[in-house]
């Protein structure tokens, strides 16, 4: 791993392979190794650049952030890397940054990969911060009580062996609960106005599983309608974390994407 210094809060970052460009912003509470499937799939086509958001993986994890600095963050990457523009691919957390980004710096986007998020907008209420402090600090308990729908979220479709793979990942992801909460206020207090997410001229890509429990289906489907042109992917009975459940399938819907986006810039 790689490390900026961004305002005192220490940012890990990495590159690996190269050609085409594809930025990678992971989801709340995740660290950037939880990309693993795709990095395996693709890393030997393309220059992939990823990092650990505030609050998890090696980097720093302040106990205020927004949504907006994180956005910032993923600008720093690219410049770090000296990349001028990337494909922006992001999940959940990291799809509402990955969109933020297309408003914010277009020119250093070549196109939006949007998967299992939402544009939040101003209509969706903030919950109170105590709350969800209450929340995860109770999250052990609220685990064993809570009934598993679905395969754990990850969708009736998806394969067992792949599930079992990625909780055993996911119990060795480290993260600081602080920080993790710090993210969980941001996007609660985040939002986007609607006639920028109606302007965004990017190519689009939404990614979307049926039985997704964190981000309903029907969220994914909508934020697709309001961008111009985009493209909406659905993944049947498959949930969340659909670049695991219907990993091949994904992985294959964001080469194709991103191969009719480069032709298209080169016939330009």
């Amino acid at each position: 791993m790689r490390f900026l210094d961004r305002g005192g809060v220490r940012l890990a970052w990495d590159e690996s392979g190269s050609g085409v460009p594809i930025l990678l912003i992971m989801g709340h509470r995740y660290s950037s190794g939880m990309w693993y499937p795709l990095k395996e799939a693709l890393g030997d086509r393309y220059h992939l650049l990823s990092f650990d958001n505030r609050g998890t993986g090696q980097s720093g994890a302040p106990r205020r952030t927004s949504v907006e600095e994180m956005t910032a963050d993923a600008l720093a990457v690219l410049d770090a890397a000296g990349v001028q523009s990337a494909h922006v691919y992001g999940v959940s957390m990291g799809g509402g940054i990955a969109l933020e980004f297309g408003i914010r710096y277009p020119e250093r986007a070549r196109s939006l990969i949007l998967g299992c998020t939402m544009a939040k907008t101003p209509d969706i209420k903030p919950r109170p911060d105590w709350l969800i402090k209450l929340l995860y600090n109770a999250l052990p308990l609220l685990k064993l009580l809570a009934k598993p729908k679905h395969k754990n979220g990850y969708g009736d479709a998806a394969p067992d062996d792949v599930i079992a793979r990625d909780m055993k990942v996911l119990a060795k992801d480290p993260y600081d609960l602080n920080g993790v909460i710090a993210q969980a206020i941001a996007i609660s207090h985040y939002s986007v106005d609607p006639a920028d997410v109606r302007a965004v001229k990017l190519p689009t890509l939404v990614l979307h599983g049926t039985q997704d429990l964190a981000v309903p289906y029907e969220a994914g489907k909508a934020m697709a309608e309001m961008i111009p042109d985009a493209r909406l992917v659905t993944f049947q009975d498959i949930g969340h974390n659909y670049f695991i459940g219907a990993g091949e399938r994904a992985n294959a819907e964001v080469e194709r994407f991103i191969g009719e986006v480069e032709a298209a810039r080169a016939g330009a």
